[in-house]
């Protein structure tokens, strides 16, 4: 039996308009948290310890920011615009901490096309509960020519101590 690989699929500057919106998930996991660690060199205790994390202000592991901050750009270059997408700014202000086994629920919104292909979306993150833990504003250069190409499959990595 034969599958079709998964494809992804850009939106053209031509095709967006302002108002239009798309979502992303992710749900942090222990091995995701020490990976973003392990590529990013943030080896807060804050994220890794749990016992030096149970004496801070949140008693308990969190995430860090950009992970949460990563997510976004996932979903720029996946979802909306998508393929062929380039990222050039973005604010973030971080309101509550992200926790292990915490759902993500990224919302882009067109905000406003701009001359020279360029895009304003605002990017809103929220937790499971529907809480919100990032807000945002990102400028990306939308694409102009429609791409479909095949989801490329990650290698799988495994975490050894």
């Amino acid at each position: 039996m034969s599958t079709t690989p998964a494809t992804l699929v850009n939106i053209t500057y031509d095709e967006l308009k302002e108002g239009d919106t798309a979502t992303f998930s992710r749900t942090l996991t222990h091995d995701e948290l020490v990976l973003f660690a392990a590529v990013s060199g943030d080896v807060n205790p804050l994220h890794l310890d749990a016992d030096f994390a149970a004496t801070s202000l949140f008693k308990e592991r969190i995430a860090h920011g950009m992970w949460s901050g990563s997510l976004i750009s996932a979903a720029l270059a996946t979802v909306m615009p998508g393929p062929g997408t380039i990222y050039l700014e973005q604010s973030l202000a971080f309101r509550r901490p992200v926790k292990l086994g915490d759902t993500l629920s990224i919302t882009l919104t067109v905000l406003s096309k701009e001359p020279r292909h360029r895009v304003r979306l605002e990017c809103a993150i929220r937790n499971q509960h529907g809480q919100p833990v990032v807000v945002g504003e990102a400028k990306v250069i939308a694409p102009t020519e429609k791409l479909s190409v095949p989801k490329p499959t990650l290698p799988k990595i495994s975490i050894a101590s």
